[in-house]
């Protein structure tokens, strides 16, 4: 795939001029309050390592929600019996899967889109990208921390300068309201053209798996999503 180099010229997508979707990720006490906030989609994470971890009965979700399933290197039949449980739409995979993994996966369940997560601090070789270009729909840019996510404080996205590829990415990795400023600043930066969606989670927490209602509202709002 040839990828597109952005440049100065280009005007990007920004918060004002064109609507940037939402993702409130490791749900799992609070759902439907969360729900009532119309956000754009909804993690749950099926890691058994972490706090979040979501198992048991799933509280109905409206359908123009998509629901999106967290996995840290899960044997495809783990993944594909979750899908068919949960009815998820999106499987947000955040291990070390391979290009393979994801080419099989997206083979046995045509209907699901698949996001690829790549860590990131100080720097990142793009060059990683390519081998995921035709068997990925998004990209997530994540904080690279102890935790495959999760970890609570952002990522230098000065590196996204050097985005090469048009495919949509979500953007992840400590972003609360006190990040609000910095994010409005990023969007309006030619990086962010392809920013599809921000990604929150631990920010907007009372416990793991707990949403405050009211930080999630308040963000909402003034990104106007």
């Amino acid at each position: 795939m040839n990828y597109h180099y952005t440049t100065k010229k280009e005007v990007p997508s920004t918060i004002e001029n064109a609507p940037i979707k939402l993702k409130v990720c490791g749900m799992k006490k609070n759902t439907a309050e969360i729900a009532g906030l119309k956000p754009d989609y909804l993690g749950f994470i099926f890691w058994d390592k972490s706090k979040r971890h979501f198992s048991g009965p799933m509280t109905a979700v409206p359908h123009t929600i998509k629901k999106v399933g967290v996995f840290v290197d899960a044997n495809i039949k783990t993944v594909l019996e979750r899908v068919e449980d949960y009815n998820l739409l999106l499987v947000q995979l955040h291990g070390s899967e391979t290009p393979q993994y994801c080419a099989e996966l997206k083979q046995k369940a045509k209907h699901i889109e698949i996001i690829k997560v790549f860590s990131i601090k100080n720097n990142f070789d793009f060059e990683m990208l390519k081998p995921y270009e035709a068997v990925c729909d998004f990209f997530l840019f994540d904080t690279k921390g102890e935790l495959p996510g999760g970890n609570g404080y952002a990522f230098d996205w000065g590196v996204l300068k050097d985005y090469p590829s048009t495919k949509p990415y979500f953007l992840s990795g400590g972003i609360g309201l006190n990040e609000l400023d910095s994010l409005k600043k990023f969007m309006k930066r030619p990086e962010a053209k392809y920013c599809h969606a921000i990604d929150v989670n631990s920010k907007f927490e009372i416990e793991p798996g707990l949403k405050d209602v009211e930080k999630v509202k308040e963000f909402k709002s003034l990104i106007a999503i």
